[in-house]
């Protein structure tokens, strides 16, 4: 059975991460708007909005899932997104999704307590990107796509955190993870080679000191 959830559409929202994580409660609740004025990605950074995009915020409180293991969620809320927005779409870890190398897709995820809000952003159209950026179609889709969008995001995320933390989905990462096998570098003054992700959705990295795993932190490949 699908877990129920409150959906909240709102058109012009400054953060829909600060939105969701006010309307928490005990049931689950999805916020969605087309633009975001004061958007973040990770470590507080300003998220970069497209002309036409959507932003997506669930709260939920995982009752089967240690706040230790929360970090998951994230890589779980990345291949939701993947299930959603197409298979030629490759995860970055630990929470971007692109498209031909192009980042399309962002993820954040922020705890407090036992509530974890899980955010998704998707840049729809972009005529003129920013270098590394892109748009999920080559024309304006037009208003109207950012609901179904977010509501079928939640579904495929919310029916994976329901199987629990033993059963994320590490292999079906590791196939969609375009950072293995890649030269990486991360903050700070690290380097080396993604080897793989291991049970508990850490990066495995092969350095000039032996194989270290990364649960987090700043991560980019080396062009």
């Amino acid at each position: 059975m699908a877990t129920p959830y409150a959906l909240v559409v709102l058109e012009d929202i400054p953060s829909t991460q600060d939105e969701a994580t006010a309307r928490a409660g005990d049931a689950p609740v999805l916020v969605v708007a087309d633009r975001q004025s004061a958007g973040r990605g990770r470590s507080g950074r300003r998220w970069e909005t497209a002309p036409r995009a959507m932003a997506a915020s669930l709260a939920i409180r995982p009752s089967a899932w240690h706040t230790a293991e929360f970090g998951r969620l994230s890589l779980i809320a990345a291949l939701a997104g993947r299930a959603v927005l197409g298979d030629d779409v490759a995860c970055k870890w630990p929470n971007d999704l692109l498209r031909e190398g192009a980042k399309v897709a962002g993820l954040l995820l922020e705890a407090v307590g036992d509530l974890v809000v899980v955010g998704l952003g998707v840049n729809l159209w972009w005529p003129d990107p920013p270098a590394g950026f892109g748009g999920m179609f080559e024309t304006d889709p037009g208003p109207g796509l950012a609901v179904g969008l977010a509501s079928r995001w939640c579904d495929q995320l919310l029916a994976r955190i329901e199987r629990g933390p033993e059963e994320w989905g590490r292999e079906e990462y590791r196939q969609a993870c375009g950072t293995i096998g890649r030269a990486i570098r991360w903050h700070p003054g690290g380097a080396g080679i993604a080897r793989d992700i291991d049970e508990e959705g850490r990066l495995v990295v092969e350095t000039g000191f032996g194989l270290i795993r990364l649960s987090s932190g700043e991560v980019w490949e080396v062009r």
